[in-house]
């Protein structure tokens, strides 16, 4: 084939280009996992137990096996007996080594630990009679007294299992020098001291879980189809529960509607289905429904958290003392109790702070359990950092703007590698100008004006402005450091890059998109490195047996992990098709040049050959140097050698109506750096997406439960989830400073706005209370709880 070489590609690295995944999004093209049928397939309906904690002393399924349509109705015993299962659903960071772990079975044979445990699942022919027949199944049962709140299993009367004789999970600490900290807390001129609350939070993707199981008629071999953010762990977990051997599974997530989080773990449905269809030689499927999604899909956040400040009288920082406890809810789900623990290394945000102690407690209740949600960690770190600053500038008497300053890890200024008090490296930093910028585009001191004005005025609608300057740490890498935390995976990303004999390039990626662009985003990555038009590079993922090798996609690790190791293959790639260009030209490889796609030999830039056409040449293999092996394709799977620290200043302006408690938010603006952007459209898309998801913890969400541990709210008609009319228009703007952990420069983004959009906001509305003498209001910042805080601060009503 013949290529012309044009110039530099048009595409690449740092452009806002189009999605190439959307077309086929918008237009119906795309197919999600209810979209996919198998000739013969069976669907499960899941009876759920209706009381938070409860002994299962009988099981009536005869009217429902009776029923036409009905296949089969397996309780939890039955499938013990049949040995469909080798273990139970795995948790994959125990976080200490006596951490408790009770069984988690995919049907509970004994014991409902929560509302929406599963006791029976019913085979049937369609969804509807599925659903049907489950309800014809009866269920008795012995209820046991529940522990419904976090408070409740911290007192360790009642205990969500009986058989453990506690709620404790475990406790971990990070506490190098517990009598530094005291003396720095005796020696302060100003100490602070919060008690925060997150509240649980149910993830709602447009795309409900669901999964199918499809056994091959013979060999034993099964395809999985799920809704996962994660199906090469999702094939080990599966083979590791159900006994099926690993090379037999292959695990496929089509076209995913979001994830956040929720669709990260082991769940079930997707264990019930892979055993149920491999043993019964028929197809097996389920889809969750959105008010199903509140008992079966894990929840998020749940802490009360303590933080404790101690500064001198400048109001410099000398120590930190944290203690978080966190409900676990009624199971150790994949990454369950290690979830609190990804904010650890957080909790003194971006400010020097010579001496830190950080306590977190585990505690089981009867509630769907949690796990990880948008953030994971981080968010209730920054939160808990971000809230106790601004109450450090009130003690102090300075402006929360001023307080970060004169606190900022080397003095704001650009930093490489800055040790923290708990040992981490922090790869890059430049908090300064980033803040700065903030409150130059949000016009921060006009905006006090307007504040001053309004305070004096009486007005009714008070003004609030919130801070929030976030450091996360993402990327969830080394596979080393994971290694010791407990981590049960590594942290390194697969990737292969080929250049196939039509001179187009295709793509093979272990992490696995399910919204971010993966497939604009590496073609963008590969057109920069090889020269090449993005639209010429095909990326595939999400199928274990077209991607054998990868660890699919959380944690804001995608591009940081796997985005740098599609660019390492292409270096390889092109290092290899130097050779080949330098055999061609009887040329030494080192005086053979590349530069846009073409290969030239020093000094003589009319003879070129474009990588492109190299293609048929590896491929064919007639002319090759002596020993090379045939085609031109490389693979590398890359372990960064540290995690990935972005960073950034989120400003919330909000309207408090002090007569409703309304609480409106009017403008905001996020500068956020991730370093080097891939993207720069994609990247405000991702901040826009997690901003609203802070904003909404901060304002509308909360998963309601009553004293019995019935959730209240498990429908979108009761769960606030905002719209795009709640939202104002964002203002985003970026600085950049590059990571030092990876040859991109990349860092992660996915999860940036909802690490520093909580805080803000809630910094926001306590801002325009504090004339009421209101430092502290619980999220949600509803409309009742803003009232009943100007009441309390002022020896009201509670």
């Amino acid at each position: 084939m013949t290529v012309t070489d044009s110039g530099p590609v048009t595409g690449g690295i740092g452009t806002p280009m189009l999605r190439k995944e959307d077309p086929a999004l918008l237009t119906g093209e795309a197919r999600y996992v209810d979209d996919i049928h198998a000739p013969g397939e069976l669907w499960m309906g899941m009876v759920r137990s209706p009381m938070a904690h409860a002994r299962i002393t009988g099981i009536d399924a005869s009217e429902a096996e009776a029923t036409e349509g009905v296949h089969a109705v397996y309780t939890g015993a039955q499938l013990q007996e049949m040995g469909l299962f080798v273990a139970p659903l795995p948790c994959a960071w125990p976080v200490t080594d006596d951490m408790l772990n009770p069984p988690h079975w995919p049907v509970t044979p004994e014991v409902a630990h929560h509302v929406g445990d599963i006791v029976a699942v019913v085979l049937a022919e369609s969804r509807y009679l599925a659903a049907d027949a489950v309800e014809k199944v009866v269920v008795d049962y012995e209820p046991l007294p529940a522990v419904a709140d976090l408070e409740t299993a911290m007192a360790d009367e009642v205990h969500a299992h009986t058989d453990l004789g506690t709620n404790k999970a475990y406790t971990w600490a990070i506490d190098p020098d517990p009598d530094g900290v005291q003396a720095a807390f005796d020696a302060a001129a100003h100490t602070v001291s919060a008690r925060f609350v997150q509240q649980r939070l149910i993830p709602a993707a447009m795309e409900p879980r669901g999964v199918l199981a499809v056994p091959a008629p013979h060999g034993g071999e099964l395809t999985l189809y799920s809704a996962t953010q994660v199906p090469h762990i999702l094939k080990v977990m599966v083979a590791a529960t159900t006994g099926i051997p690993e090379q037999k599974i292959r695990v496929v997530a089509p076209s995913v509607g979001g994830g956040f989080g929720a669709k990260l773990n082991i769940n079930a449905d997707e264990m019930l289905a892979a055993a149920l269809a491999h043993r019964l030689g028929r197809p097996v499927r389920w889809t969750e429904s959105r008010s199903e999604a509140a008992l079966s899909t894990h929840q998020g956040r749940g802490q009360i958290q303590h933080i404790e400040l101690a500064a001198d009288a400048d109001g410099k920082l000398t120590a930190i003392r944290v203690r978080i406890e966190a409900d676990m809810g009624a199971y150790m789900m994949l990454i369950t109790p290690g979830t609190p623990l990804l904010g650890a290394f957080l909790y003194h945000g971006v400010y020097a702070t010579p001496k830190f102690s950080f306590t977190c407690n585990g505690w089981f209740t009867n509630r769907t359990p949690t796990d990880a949600y948008r953030g994971a960690g981080r968010p209730e770190a920054s939160y808990a950092i971000e809230r106790a600053m601004d109450l450090l500038a009130r003690e102090v008497g300075v402006g929360p703007d001023e307080i970060r300053r004169r606190n900022y890890i080397e003095g704001g200024e650009r930093f490489e590698m800055w040790e923290n008090p708990t040992g981490i490296f922090f790869d890059s930093g430049h908090y300064g100008p980033n803040l700065a910028k903030a409150l130059e585009i949000a016009d921060y001191d006009g905006l006090r004006a307007e504040q001053a004005r309004r305070r004096q005025a009486g007005d009714t609608r008070q003004l609030g402005i919130g801070l929030c300057t976030y450091v996360e740490i993402c990327g969830l890498a080394p596979s080393r450091a994971l290694g010791g935390l407990n981590y049960g995976a590594g942290g390194w990303e697969h990737a292969t890059v080929r250049v196939l004999p039509t001179g187009k390039i295709e793509v093979v990626s272990g992490s696995t998109p399910h919204g971010q662009g993966h497939e604009t985003t590496w073609a963008q990555i590969v057109a920069s490195k090889m020269g090449v038009d993005p639209a010429d590079v095909t990326v595939l993922h999400s199928d274990t047996a077209i991607s054998p090798l990868g660890l699919d996609t959380y944690g804001s690790r995608s591009l940081a992990v796997g985005g740098v190791a599609i660019a390492l293959a292409a270096d390889k790639v092109i290092e290899k098709a130097r050779l080949i260009a330098a055999h061609q030209f009887e040329a030494a490889p080192e005086d053979v040049e590349f530069e846009n796609g073409s290969f030239s030999v020093r000094g003589t830039p009319s003879k070129s050959v474009h990588i492109q056409e190299l293609g048929f040449a590896a491929f064919a293999a007639h002319d090759l140097p002596e020993g090379m092996e045939p085609n031109l394709q490389e693979q590398v799977s890359f372990d960064p050698p540290n995690f990935a620290f972005p960073f950034g200043t989120h400003v919330a302006v909000v309207e408090v109506d002090t007569e409703t408690g309304g609480v409106e938010l009017v403008n905001y603006v996020a500068v956020d750096d991730c370093g080097t952007q891939i993207n720069p459209l994609i990247v405000d898309g991702q901040v826009h997406g997690g901003i609203v998801q802070g904003v909404a913890q901060a304002l509308f969400e909360e998963a309601a439960y009553d004293g019995d541990g019935n959730i209240l709210n498990p429908s979108l008609m009761d769960y606030l989830v905002p719209s795009a009319a709640e939202v104002p228009s964002i203002v985003t703007d970026h600085t950049v400073t590059p990571s030092t952990s990876n040859p991109l420069g990349v860092k992660g983004v996915g999860e940036a706005g909802t690490i520093g959009s909580a805080a803000a906001v809630i910094n926001a509305v306590c801002d325009a209370l504090a004339p009421y003498g209101v430092s502290d209001i619980e999220m949600p910042a509803t409309p009742w709880r803003v009232r009943r805080a100007i009441e309390q601060a002022q020896g009201g009503a509670s």
